[in-house]
């Protein structure tokens, strides 16, 4: 009766004969086979710090050199890493405007006519430059105001009489 050690924990068990032969019974249980065959590493996630279990492919075929126990943490490192001129779809930033209110926590409210349909407001340049993306030089409009404001000269100086009246 061949009881032999297993190549995992040490616990002696029972190997058939004919297993031996074959080269099996090496390991004492399932868990111990899977965990023998195991090549990759555990790896602490660079967010949380959990250590998480990669395999040999993942670790050569990381471009970064950072691992993560989950998606949410890969999330977290990606919007902390890939932002402003290294993101894919970064343009200049001259776009950014609508964003930049956003950001800022300005309420989606038009200045002139307080609608707060957000299908119909645009972010509208005080000093008509484009280039200029301060928060100081934003303001909500609907489209129709920001018509109104562009092309009317009464309409303007209402809008510009309501930014004075709001800082």
């Amino acid at each position: 009766m061949p009881d032999v050690n297993c190549k995992i924990c040490n616990k002696i068990f029972y190997a058939k004969p004919f297993w031996l032969a074959k080269g099996y019974g090496v390991y004492c249980s399932k868990e111990c086979h899977y965990s023998g065959i195991r090549k990759g590493k555990k790896m602490p996630c660079d967010i949380c710090g959990k250590e998480t279990y990669k395999q040999l492919k993942q670790l050569e075929n990381s471009k970064s050199g950072k691992f993560f126990c989950n998606k949410s943490c890969q999330t977290v490192w990606r919007n902390q890493e890939f932002i402003g001129s290294k993101h894919a779809n970064w343009k200049t930033g001259r776009h950014a405007y609508r964003s930049v209110l956003s950001r800022n926590k300005i309420n989606k409210i038009c200045t002139l006519c307080k609608t707060k349909d957000t299908r119909v407001l645009a972010v509208h340049h005080i000093d008509k430059n484009r280039t200029n993306n301060t928060v100081s030089n934003l303001a909500w409009l609907c489209h129709n105001c920001h018509h109104l404001v562009h092309h009317h000269k009464n309409e303007t100086e209402k809008f510009n009489k309501m930014l004075v009246v709001a800082k």
